[in-house]
């Protein structure tokens, strides 16, 4: 079999694999890295997430040398957010004037690739990678073996290097193999729904809109172009069998009505597409349970939900850090140097990985609200929104990457757990009245016996959603 030996395989020429190709190209050495980035298909995907990258993203990219990477692409400047409970909007910018983009995936990834193509040392190869290649008396991982998609190529040829990274998305073939007994699987919260909008207007320009929908997952949209809009409908398990009429019938009506011609237009003529949510938090590499010589890098390692829009952020904090260690690597094939990268790696990109990946889960459950306590904290979160000031700054900072602190999330996300319970005894509250309307009243005092066990209950339930996330984010 033919085969050909580098210093770095990387697998998955995404948003991390090809990053990190383009970053390792960067450390100064006197021999440049060589690195070989394969791919099963360079041409342009069509994916409905990875769509909008955070003000802490775009930082990290010009780190990274890859700002550039936005140019020329019909990239959308993002502001901040508008979220909206029953058609009342409230406005949440980012901090300090910062902005992300917002775009077509696609545009962005070949953006990417374009520069690893031009890096210096890197070798783009469109393959299909099959299995790993590991020594029979060590179980070390020694590369890959991958059939190029030209005409003719070697099957099964072999792409050999001293460290070899997995970084092949969400749907990872090579998790299990590499992580042996501490691997874990993903876990699916929902699923999202995507579509794109034509000339939509949304309530706030160039703000992402999350739409909170009764009985049903939040609505996502964002603009990735001059004309386009992304909408992502989230949808729990089991999905209904026609995706279309539910959100025509318990989706589109909670939507501001500026967007119901657009969205109604876009199931006629657009197909939906769907992608899992899925939350997998990171296990540490290079011990005694995961396989020498290889790493996992990205959505293969580690995914949050992407209500937050933090994944693209996460991974390419993950490629700066990396870099910044693999350039004082003396022997890439040392791996007890390697395993004490891979440890310092782990722990240092720990600040905004779990503040990013807790956030996103516990914010998903707030928003998706399918229980009465969720739904306090859902109208309490909303109303903490509406008071301003920090209690906007402060959650759009973690959000967006700009502080970088499980402490500080701990913090306000608790204060929107005892912020609901007020909010519950204080605030005008819907009940059907004896004609069978609805009216607003404000709870009298012979409610609070029974408010007070319902706020037990709703701190109870602030306390199962956010303690096992940070649990899994200490580790």
């Amino acid at each position: 079999m033919e085969s050909a030996h580098y210093d770095i395989v990387i697998v998955g020429a995404g948003v991390a694999g090809s990053a990190l190709a383009h970053a390792l190209s960067t450390i100064p050495r006197d021999e440049p890295l060589r690195i070989c980035l394969l791919e099963r298909s360079l041409a342009e995907p069509d994916r409905i997430v990875g769509e909008l990258l955070q003000p802490g993203g775009l930082a990290a990219l010009e780190k990274l040398g890859l700002e550039s990477c936005v140019d020329g692409i019909d990239a959308i400047p993002v502001h901040g957010y508008c979220v909206v409970l029953d058609g009342k909007p409230v406005h949440i910018p980012y901090p300090e004037g910062r902005t992300g983009r917002s775009f077509h995936h696609g545009r962005f990834i070949q953006a990417l690739r374009a520069k690893a193509k031009v890096a210096r040392g890197v070798e783009v190869v469109e393959a299909t990678v099959s299995e790993l290649v590991e020594c029979p008396v060590t179980g070390r991982v020694l590369g890959v073996r991958a059939t190029r998609k030209e005409e003719g190529a070697v099957e099964k040829e072999a792409f050999l290097a001293d460290l070899t990274v997995i970084a092949d998305g969400c749907f990872s073939n090579f998790r299990t193999t590499v992580m042996g007994g501490a691997a874990r699987k993903p876990d699916t919260k929902s699923h999202f729904v995507g579509a794109v909008l034509e000339d939509a207007t949304l309530p706030i320009e160039k703000h992402g809109t999350v739409v909170l929908v009764k009985d049903s997952g939040p609505v996502l949209l964002y603009q990735i172009g001059t004309h386009d809009t992304r909408m992502l409908v989230d949808v729990k398990a089991p999905l209904p069998s026609d995706l279309k009429a539910h959100i025509l019938d318990n989706v589109l009506p909670a939507l501001p009505s500026a967007l119901h011609i657009p969205v109604q237009k876009a199931l006629e003529n657009d197909r939906l597409r769907r992608m899992p949510n899925s939350f997998l938090p990171p296990t540490e590499q290079g011990g005694r349970h995961s396989k020498e010589g290889v790493l996992l890098l990205g959505d293969s390692w580690n995914m949050r939900h992407p209500l937050t829009g933090g994944g693209m952020m996460c991974a390419f904090n993950d490629v700066v850090i990396l870099r910044d260690h693999l350039a004082n690597v003396h022997d890439l094939s040392n791996w007890k140097e390697m395993s004490d990268l891979l440890h310092r790696w782990h722990w240092q990109r720990k600040a905004l990985a779990s503040t990013v990946n807790i956030l996103s889960v516990a914010l998903y459950d707030l928003f998706g609200a399918d229980d009465e306590c969720l739904e306090v904290l859902r109208v309490g979160c909303f109303k903490y929104f509406e008071r301003g000031g920090e209690c906007i700054n402060g959650p759009v900072s973690l959000l967006s990457g700009v502080i970088a602190s499980p402490a500080v999330l701990f913090w306000h996300f608790f204060s929107v757990a005892f912020y609901s319970i007020w909010v519950l005894f204080t605030h005008p509250h819907t009940v059907i009245g004896a004609d069978g309307k609805p009216t607003r009243v404000v709870p009298g005092i012979d409610a609070y016996p029974f408010l007070f066990i319902k706020s037990i209950q709703v701190f109870w339930t602030a306390c199962v959603v956010f303690v096992p996330l940070m649990l899994t984010e200490v580790r």
